[in-house]
């Protein structure tokens, strides 16, 4: 074998290894265009069609998506209406946010989650884990949300589904305090939720069916894990240009600052 063909050798097992760590960050989730994009940035001067045909002999894929089961059941109380009207998107942060709840399988039991998303950069702003499926634990998360925003939200939109969770007097006054409004789509039908169905399935497809929770202690230790350490801050996504939602959220607001700077620079 000649020296260059050694060297295209050499080369080559080196992407193969890199191209297996980063799909074994990801949790085996990131198909050819998101390695290809880590790849990018660690250097590597490589096209998404060499990327997927190596990913394909290494037999790399990622997992299709389960359906899930609907814990909705619709509340006595009068519900909100529907601001939002399926119009997922939101121009800044903190305009729209989005929650859901979903269940855990652990060998315990069940195990509940409720989350609160910001649809602008579909960060996970707040969540809650408990045993029991109530206002309490949904009430916990928004009070997460508000918390790492750092208490003013004001006028931010809440949209969720119709469940008693929801519409349950010590969720609605929870929004009160805040100035949070809330907003509700129709029960049963997901697609006046489907933010939050996303972030749902993505939870479930990429961390949770791939997972054996003994206890639901385990489970809580490992998704908020998942959650903050992965999810918020490493994991790309589409709706934000392919940047991780923290990331995302910077430029953001690095952008905004640049613009403002020419302005006043242009004003004076």
């Amino acid at each position: 074998m000649g020296q260059a063909a050694r060297r295209r050798g050499s080369s080559g097992g080196r992407l193969d290894e890199e191209i297996k760590r980063l799909f074994e960050a990801s949790g085996g989730t990131y198909g050819s265009p998101w390695i290809t994009q880590d790849l990018h940035e660690l250097g590597w001067k490589v096209s998404e069609n060499t990327v997927a045909s190596r990913m394909a002999e290494l037999g790399l894929a990622s997992r299709p998506p389960k359906k899930r089961r609907s814990l909705t059941r619709q509340g006595k109380r009068v519900a909100a209406p529907d601001l939002v009207g399926r119009k997922f998107t939101a121009v800044a942060p903190d305009v729209l946010w989005v929650g859901d709840g979903t269940m855990i399988d652990t060998d315990e039991g069940p195990l509940y989650l409720a989350t609160v998303e910001n649809l602008f950069s579909r960060r996970l702003l707040g969540y809650a884990m408990s045993e029991h499926h109530d206002a309490a634990l949904t009430v916990a998360s928004l009070q997460m949300a508000v918390a790492t925003r750092g208490g003013d939200v004001d006028g931010v939109i809440f949209h969720s589904d119709r469940g008693s969770e929801y519409t349950a007097a010590r969720y609605q006054a929870e929004c009160r305090t805040h100035g949070v409004v809330q907003s509700m789509g129709r029960v049963g039908c997901a697609l006046d939720n489907a933010a939050s169905e996303a972030f749902n399935s993505t939870l479930k497809v990429e961390y949770v069916h791939r997972q054996r929770f003994r206890t639901r202690a385990e489970a809580r230790l490992k998704i908020a894990t998942w959650i903050t350490d992965f999810y918020n801050v490493r994991r790309r996504h589409s709706a934000n240009d392919g940047l991780p939602p923290v990331t995302f959220e910077r430029h953001m607001i690095e952008k905004r600052q640049a613009s403002m700077a020419l302005l006043r620079a242009a004003v004076a």
